[in-house]
């Protein structure tokens, strides 16, 4: 396992990690079981980061991870992100009372005196710029409450604000091979203030996995089901914010990243952990199987310089406009 400084940080984070949401649920039928056993296969191979968040399933994903890294408290870095409880764009929902409720209810449910990275979840650009909030979480940090803090973004404009006008250490980010507008601008200026990047939703929802055909359905309570055209939150947040159907037909047409590479999962996300300004990507899970499916993109070959400029080339005229919503 490679491990890499989160920006401007001392953390240590291993440049493959994984995300919570699918054991906390909004994915379809949960196991606790399944994701606990998943969470030890993924630190026995070295994983030390994951991130979760107050509305994964309501808390339960924090609740899981404070059961899998008890005693581990100081070797395995947890980030969490608030604001989704409440009214995204109501300024009083980033007070510092209420963050710090927020805060408070987390460490609880972590077992944790200190969160290692707190992350503002998405919220609207107008309080971004009000920029109240930050000051709220400069004083979190002061009082060691928290490590560091980041946010967690859906466009590029978001993104480039807080790397301009805050002291956010990391930038949460959709990005994958069907989602590569960050490259062009957003990466290289995170590079230059050294600020973390965390590539979240790197498989767009499964469709880079390969396994879907246009007629899949899915389960009542997963948001690709529910959230399909942006119904309950941002629409990129499922499938990089493609048309099920499109995406499944893009996908097909990216078959052959798995040549010499096992599956169309490793090489997806081998692609994302080549890129520099990539400090950790962070996969879903619901168990030990994903779990080393996922770490197995470790060990497969790099992509060379000319199917990466087939990628870019594939993503520039076939898939850039189809992407829906602000970006």
């Amino acid at each position: 396992m490679k491990y890499n400084r989160l920006g401007n940080t001392d953390l240590e984070i291993s440049e493959l990690s994984f995300g919570t949401w699918a054991i906390g649920g909004s994915w379809g039928k949960t196991d606790d079981r399944a994701a606990l056993e998943g969470l030890q296969t993924a630190m026995d191979a070295g994983v030390n980061f994951f991130d979760t968040a107050d509305v994964y399933g309501m808390g339960h994903s924090e609740e899981l991870l404070a059961k899998a890294t008890k005693g581990k408290e100081a070797e395995i870095k947890i980030a969490t992100k608030f604001c989704r409880q409440g009214d995204i764009d109501d300024p009083e929902n980033y007070s510092m009372e209420q963050v710090s409720t927020y805060l408070e209810d987390s460490l609880k449910r972590l077992n944790r005196e200190q969160v290692d990275l707190y992350q503002i979840h998405c919220p609207s650009f107008e309080i971004m710029k009000d920029g109240s909030v930050f000051e709220v979480l400069e004083k979190l940090k002061e009082e060691g409450k928290i490590r560091y803090y980041g946010v967690s973004v859906e466009t590029i404009e978001e993104g480039l604000f807080v790397l301009e006008n805050t002291k956010a250490s990391s930038l949460q980010v959709i990005f994958n091979m069907l989602r590569q507008k960050p490259l062009k601008k957003l990466f290289p200026s995170a590079l230059e203030k050294k600020v973390g990047i965390l590539a979240r939703v790197p498989l767009a929802s499964g469709l880079l996995t390969g396994k879907f055909n246009q007629e899949h359905t899915f389960e009542k309570d997963d948001h690709r089901n529910f959230n399909k055209e942006g119904e309950a939150f941002n629409v990129g947040e499922t499938f990089g914010g493609l048309e099920f159907t499109k995406g499944v037909e893009l996908s097909q047409q990216l078959k052959w990243i798995a040549d010499e590479r096992e599956n169309m999962t490793r090489a997806a996300l081998k692609w994302i952990i080549q890129q520099e300004a990539v400090t950790s990507v962070i996969p879903g899970f619901r168990n030990v199987q994903q779990v080393q499916d996922n770490l197995n993109a470790l060990h497969v070959n790099e992509f060379s310089q000319n199917e990466l400029s087939k990628i870019d080339k594939f993503y520039d005229e076939k898939v850039h406009d189809h992407i829906r919503g602000v970006y």
